[in-house]
């Protein structure tokens, strides 16, 4: 009887999810990596008239890595391809910490720049 109770509890539920979820996923990640792009581009075209702001136009490049990442972990997610998954996905927060870093950057030199 326990035996019977435990294989009970250990039943697969799969989750369905929302019918709008797949559409709105793939236009927030396109719409935030064409953001970023323009961010970039934008940066770097008035850097040198500012100094600090090519560590922000640097930060907005790592962000656009970020998002091709996504963009990596579902083709290797199609293809079945699990080693290409976990290395990307291993380093997946590494673009963030680095954009970090680079805007914290950008704020120290805006603050010297006085």
């Amino acid at each position: 009887m326990f035996i019977a109770s435990l294989m009970l509890l250990q039943t697969e539920q799969t989750f369905q999810p929302p019918s709008y979820f797949q559409p709105v996923f793939l236009l927030l990640l396109g719409a935030g990596a064409i953001a970023w792009l323009v961010a970039a581009i934008l940066g770097f075209s008035r850097a040198r008239a500012f100094g600090a702001m090519k560590w922000f136009a640097v930060a907005a490049v790592c962000m656009l890595l970020y998002h091709l990442q996504f963009l990596l972990i579902a083709v290797a997610v199609a293809q079945n391809n699990s080693d290409l998954v976990l290395s990307v996905g291993a380093f997946f927060n590494l673009a963030i910490v680095l954009a970090a870093v680079c805007v914290i950057i950008g704020f120290v030199r805006l603050t010297d720049i006085e």
